[in-house]
């Protein structure tokens, strides 16, 4: 064991007598060969913590709090061994057990926040789907025709696309600057009065251009706040229910969506201003946010990224149950970033006598350019772009925003095609809620993996129901049915890990970039789609288009397996050390230890054991 130990530096570490910062110039967050995840503080000398626990406290004028901040750093160092150190009181030692076995049992400031977030999540939902039941009315208000052979169909989608063009082109890429000077919540407040002000106008415009127009502010809206709440969920939540917390963006863009259908079916009887009613409807959850953004605290990460260590202290504070395990988590998450400064950089790239050395005065291009150079964050980059395209490769979002038209092309009435997408709606929602428990549990890699395969039969069904006669009732019957099951297997697998996994991916200096980059990617190609699915379902026949999504689910399905690590039950700073595993290795990983267990394990019935990719340095 203690060779072991020797060959992975740790013994060396634990005896040499150096401070923190030089130990950890002994790991590697671009190359973990040995796929081992690491507690900076584990292999410090009770001295040494103490001594850089006073170093600390003194340089971030937190000195008030040394004593607590020295029992923290022993909680940070040894986390299973609390009830052993001195001066833990018992209220402290329940909230720690409750960590553990009770882990929803949190402060009211962290649900206040995830419950923002949650209504800017349903503004988001509410905004995509407005404009599914606006389409059977406007065009003709505007004097488009919109037949097939017509030009101005290309208008239509045009039009559909222009929320996600700016937010992918625009709105995204303005996260950055403004996070870094407004913080996450200016940011959110900022981008919700852009989500009011633009469906109002869309209510009351004119023309087609008007209306394209006002779509466009609306997705620089939708950009910003898209790249930034989860962001301020997961930098805000424990690592033990992260991803429960963070699902809420996408459980509540569910709910939002499914709110725009009750909408749209509740309005489009009200005559020629039903499709201004449907447009203009959205501003309603954005009132509560722009209100209740102002109540919560900003995200404590964000506090650390800018040297304010105090109002870091004290956002945590109200985050946590008790402030020993604030000072913990201020302590623990100032450790990793300590390393991430050191191996990573803060994203300003200089060179001196031939070697690259990392400044302190991070610019945006460099950071944007160190998503593709820097080895740790290139990874990050491609699993959180993986699982942001997968979402649009299922076709999930095809069927949100021109529900109302497939089901027209399969006969349905307008009524029909307005019950059938509210019930599309109310099935996104309802079978997100599982996936609260269980992407924790089981973890986002393993939801993806389960129901991919479920995806792509269930809209090949659907697509093929398309051959059924029309005249039968079995026609509109089964493609709605396969059409709800495909929904009930998104909803708990690539609906809410997307946007869980980029906003945990990226480390803390390049959060916000990498975010964007991998909101952009996924509102891009929502773009794209939403421009051409009308004509790839002309050319290809309804059957053919939906069975070429079901194709690209399962070229998605292998495209997660390979580049898509787990992330679950990690703190932020740990998934320093996941991503840090060469690609090639979780590659081989899974095509030679994971393929022949699941075979051996599923086909041969087996009772075999998987051999664990990720170790524990506090294992040896």
């Amino acid at each position: 064991m203690e060779e072991r130990k020797a060959s992975l530096g740790l013994t060396r570490r634990v005896h040499s007598g150096r401070s923190a910062e030089e130990a950890l110039k002994g790991v590697d967050l671009n190359r973990n060969i040995e796929a081992l995840i690491e507690n900076p503080l584990s292999h410090l000398t009770p001295e040494q913590l103490q001594r850089d626990v006073r170093d600390f406290a003194r340089l971030k004028g937190l000195h008030e709090h040394l004593e607590l901040l020295e029992r923290a750093a022993q909680i940070a160092k040894d986390p299973h061994f609390f009830d052993s150190i001195p001066g833990v009181t018992d209220r402290e030692k329940e909230a720690l057990r409750d960590e553990r076995h009770r882990s929803f049992r949190q402060p009211r400031a962290l649900y206040l926040t995830i419950v923002i977030c949650s209504i800017g999540a349903a503004v988001q939902g509410w905004d995509q789907t407005g404009s599914n039941g606006a389409n059977l009315n406007w065009p003709e208000a505007f004097g488009l025709n919109t037949e097939r052979t017509s030009n101005d169909f290309w208008i239509l989608g045009l039009v559909n696309a222009a929320p996600y063009i700016a937010a992918s082109l625009i709105g995204c890429w303005l996260s950055h600057p403004l996070n870094y000077y407004l913080g996450r919540r200016g940011v959110v407040f900022v981008a919700a009065w852009f989500c009011f002000f633009s469906v109002l106008g869309s209510a009351c415009t004119q023309t087609w251009v008007e209306l394209f127009i006002c779509r466009l502010l609306l997705g620089i809206g939708m950009g910003t706040k898209a790249a930034t709440i989860p962001v301020l969920a997961a930098e805000s939540s424990p690592a033990s229910i992260r991803g429960s917390l963070v699902m809420g963006w996408q459980l509540w863009v569910a709910f939002g969506i499914f709110l725009g259908f009750t909408a749209n079916l509740a309005l489009y009887q009200i005559g020629d201003i039903a499709w201004r009613l449907q447009f203009g409807s959205a501003f309603i959850p954005a009132v509560p946010l722009i209100i209740g953004i102002y109540f919560c605290p900003e995200s404590p990460r964000w506090y650390i990224k800018k040297r304010r260590y105090h109002d870091a202290f004290k956002s945590l504070r109200r985050l946590r149950n008790t402030p020993l395990q604030a000072a913990r988590d201020l302590y623990y998450i100032h450790a990793q970033v300590c390393l991430e400064e050191l191996m990573l950089g803060d994203g300003d790239i200089t060179s001196a006598e031939g070697k690259e050395q990392y400044t302190s005065s991070g610019r945006y291009a460099n950071r944007f350019i160190q998503l593709f150079t820097i080895a740790r964050i290139r990874r990050a980059t491609l699993a959180s772009s993986v699982v942001m395209i997968a979402q649009q490769m299922c076709g999930i979002n095809v069927v949100a925003f021109y529900s109302s038209t497939l089901f027209t092309d399969a006969n349905a009435s307008e009524r029909s095609a307005l019950l059938v997408s509210w019930g599309f709606g109310l099935i996104n929602f309802a079978f997100a809620w599982p996936a609260v428990r269980s992407i924790d549990r089981y973890g986002r890699r393993n939801l993806l993996l389960f129901t991919f395969p479920h995806m792509a039969w269930t809209l090949l069904a659907a697509g093929f129901s398309f051959y059924i006669p029309d005249e039968s009732p079995a026609h509109l019957g089964m493609i709605t049915f396969f059409i709800y099951l495909f929904a009930a297997f998104y909803s708990p697998g690539e609906g809410p890990v997307p946007f869980t996994y980029s906003a945990e991916a990226f480390p803390l200096f390049h959060r916000e970039v990498g975010m964007s980059l991998a909101v952009s990617i996924n509102l891009f190609w929502a773009a794209v789609l939403t421009v051409v699915y009308p004509k790839l379902s002309d050319a290809l026949t309804p059957t053919g288009a939906i069975g070429f999504f079901a194709g690209l689910n399962m070229i998605a399905f292998l495209m997660i397996f390979l580049w898509v690590p787990e992330t679950k039950q990690r703190t932020l700073e740990e998934l320093d050390y996941i991503f840090a595993v060469p690609t090639r290795k979780h590659m081989h990983y899974q095509v030679t230890k994971v393929i022949p267990y699941c075979f051996k394990r599923y086909i041969l019935r087996r009772d075999v054991e998987l051999e664990q990719l990720y170790r524990f340095s506090s294992d040896y």
